[in-house]
């Protein structure tokens, strides 16, 4: 591979990696297959990188423009090693994390809701795919509401949601929050908060406190 064509290519292998979070809930089913050439395209630029210092070692590192190809693939590399989803964590951009609820189903299937201190909210479902939810929520009295869904595909979304205390000890566990799909939903869907500086739970009272 021409050295051009290699930087070009290291280029777009460390955007790629760098903007997963714009793009990778957005492909659903096509997530993990996109994943899956991101790791290839990982292998095939390691390799490119064997070959390259092979050479350097060969010519006595005298190739300037040769060594700096190297040093650079081999920076984006161990980058993309220790920081697989991207080197800054863009999901920030939205607010700090006030409250985060997650679920694990069958075949390691996750869910994670993310309610941000900027009103939005966030849930990302990683299950034969990954999808992103996003949206607004809103606090009155003991309910929280949810506005302006977008990238939902189920029909209609969780209307609102309210937090009870855990109703079984655990120490990585604060409180369950349970989403309704409306006033008739008697049922809920449960998720499992692992951080809650959102709405102080209820340490003696069964029912919801805000202060």
């Amino acid at each position: 591979m021409k050295r051009k064509a290699l930087i070009i290519a290291t280029i777009i292998f460390f955007l790629s990696i760098n903007t997963q979070y714009f793009w990778e809930g957005k492909l659903g089913l096509l997530a993990f297959p996109a994943l899956t050439l991101l790791f290839i395209f990982y292998v095939i630029l390691a390799l490119m990188l064997g070959v390259q210092v092979f050479i350097l070692f060969k010519e006595k590192f005298n190739d300037k423009k040769r060594l700096s190809v190297s040093l650079i693939l081999l920076i984006v590399l161990t980058l993309a090693f220790f920081k697989p989803g991207g080197f800054i964590d863009l999901d920030k951009l939205s607010g700090n994390d006030l409250l985060i609820a997650v679920r694990e189903g069958a075949a390691n299937c996750t869910t994670t809701l993310r309610l941000k201190d900027s009103n939005k909210f966030s849930e990302r479902s990683i299950c034969f795919g990954v999808t992103d939810i996003k949206g607004h929520y809103e606090v009155k009295d003991d309910t929280i509401f949810f506005t302006d869904v977008v990238n939902y595909r189920e029909g209609t979304y969780y209307s609102y949601a309210v937090i009870k205390p855990d109703s079984f000890q655990n120490e990585k566990i604060s409180g369950e929050l349970i989403l309704y799909k409306d006033m008739n939903d008697s049922i809920g869907h449960e998720l499992f908060i692992t951080k809650n500086d959102l709405i102080p739970l209820a340490e003696k009272n069964s029912s919801t406190q805000f202060k």
